[in-house]
């Protein structure tokens, strides 16, 4: 068993370990940027299947993102009105962002600010954390603790806390340099024309 308490969660997260937590959509696999690779190991997933950075606010994701003052106000905008929730935005990235977490296009992040009070408890200590859904890669994502800890043993998970969301991923859209392009469907629904 791997069920840890907040605390230590935390600390184990800030020196690189593997942990798990609950969101507003479905359970994350989570670690520090830089060690983002154990990740993709746990998941058995393509390197070419970029991360999500999430984090407790957007102000902690500006730095890994860059564009002009105009494109600034307009993702302002968006945040604003989706975020905390399942919105993920795949802005251009900053040179901040491990190329770990992004291989098959480093010049794109998706980042997200979940609306779970335990997700942003953790990621306002640790920072923005490199995320998936918890789920061997191609395979349902996982709603239950018990699941995680299955499947993945080496993760610590949090003892007595509940970890069921939505049970539906977020939804993605992507900055083109003009406009917003729907990549997945997610709890939110979104026109292309609603931004």
């Amino acid at each position: 068993m791997t069920e840890v308490s907040l605390e230590i969660l935390i600390k184990a997260a800030k020196t690189g370990k593997l942990i798990s937590f609950p969101t507003d959509t479905v359970p994350a696999l989570a670690t520090i940027p830089q060690q983002a690779e154990l990740i993709y190991t746990a998941k058995k997933r393509s390197l070419d299947k970029p991360l999500i950075l999430m984090a407790a606010t957007a102000e902690d994701l500006w730095d890994y993102v860059q564009g002009s003052q105009i494109e600034y106000q307009i993702w302002q905008k968006v945040v604003n009105k989706y975020w905390p929730g399942a919105l993920t935005l795949v802005l251009p990235a900053s040179d901040k962002i491990p190329q770990v977490m992004n291989t098959a296009d480093l010049t794109t992040i998706g980042i997200r600010v979940p609306n779970n009070k335990v997700a942003q408890t953790i990621l306002a200590q640790t920072g923005p954390m490199a995320t998936t859904s918890a789920n061997l890669s191609g395979q349902p994502a996982l709603e239950k603790k018990a699941e995680i800890q299955s499947q993945f043993p080496e993760v610590l998970t949090l003892e007595s806390v509940e970890y069921q969301g939505l049970g539906i991923p977020s939804t993605v859209a992507k900055w083109t340099g003009k406009d917003w392009q729907i990549l997945r469907q997610g709890s939110i629904k979104l026109d292309d024309d609603e931004f």
